[in-house]
């Protein structure tokens, strides 16, 4: 059996890329945009997928941790999609529910569908409250960000809505609830994010960071090197606020608060 040469794989891929700008990314309902988010649903559904997270499976120890809680919050930045590369969706059939966050439109339309009992929010998460630059690579990208640091590589400058964590969480319906579990994923504005969210007064129990040193001058770094992590801002600021460091792989670092390493 002959094989797609490289120009029908690109015509297809064109496509497929037009037909989904079309019905999928609108903000109108239509046949297709359903039966897309029905066979993604389905496709979460195996029984032989562990791991939502993507090869890291940093949901499997998040999944563990809280492994005898049956019901928690949790908090999303930079959510992504509503399974795939998710660090919250284990959480979620498990009967958890929680706040996700993402600068995308497109992909708050597809979690309103496909997560309906989660807050479901498209705003940009910032240290105050107002507008800024998202420095947007290309459509419906998990690279675009609001940090500066992106420019150089950005095809366009938007202006977008921003405000804080914690603002985000007192206007939600999360409000005054324990929050046991966080995840943040924005490409280099870790430090901006988590200086909207007082730490010590919600105090997660396990806090998640993609944490990519942009200095670095590659989209994401890999983190071989221990002792470059232990010399990092971010791993500084998570000792100052009480938490320890107890897993990284690859950009990926799982923190725990002291108040809890029994649950290790």
């Amino acid at each position: 059996m002959g094989t797609l040469g490289d120009k029908k794989i690109k015509k297809i891929m064109k496509l497929e890329e037009k037909i989904k700008k079309k019905y999928l990314y609108t903000s109108n309902n239509n046949l297709f945009k359903y039966l897309y988010f029905f066979i993604q649903k389905i496709k979460s559904k195996k029984k032989f997928q562990k791991s939502y997270s993507g090869y890291t499976a940093q949901d499997l120890i998040v999944d563990y941790f809280f492994r005898n809680k049956k019901k928690g919050s949790y908090i999303d930045v930079g959510c992504y999609h509503p399974f795939i590369g998710n660090n919250t969706y284990r959480l979620h059939k498990r009967g958890w529910s929680g706040i996700n966050i993402d600068l995308d439109f497109h992909t708050i339309d597809f979690f309103n569908h496909c997560r309906k009992t989660d807050d479901n929010i498209n705003i940009g998460v910032s240290d105050k409250k107002g507008q800024q630059n998202l420095y947007f690579v290309h459509n419906r990208s998990a690279i675009n960000s609001l940090d500066s640091r992106r420019e150089k590589g950005a095809k366009e400058i938007k202006k977008i809505n921003v405000d804080t964590l914690d603002n985000i969480i007192s206007s939600s319906n999360y409000n005054g609830k324990k929050i046991d579990f966080i995840s943040i994923d924005v490409e280099g504005y870790e430090l901006k994010v988590l200086s909207g969210f007082d730490l010590k007064k919600h105090a997660p129990d396990l806090v998640l960071i993609e944490y990519i040193d942009l200095k670095m001058n590659k989209i994401e770094f890999h983190n071989q090197d221990i002792n470059h992590i232990l010399n990092s801002e971010l791993y500084n600021y998570m000792l100052e606020n009480n938490y320890s460091l107890v897993n990284w792989l690859h950009c990926d670092l799982v923190f725990v608060s002291n108040n809890c390493r029994d649950k290790l």
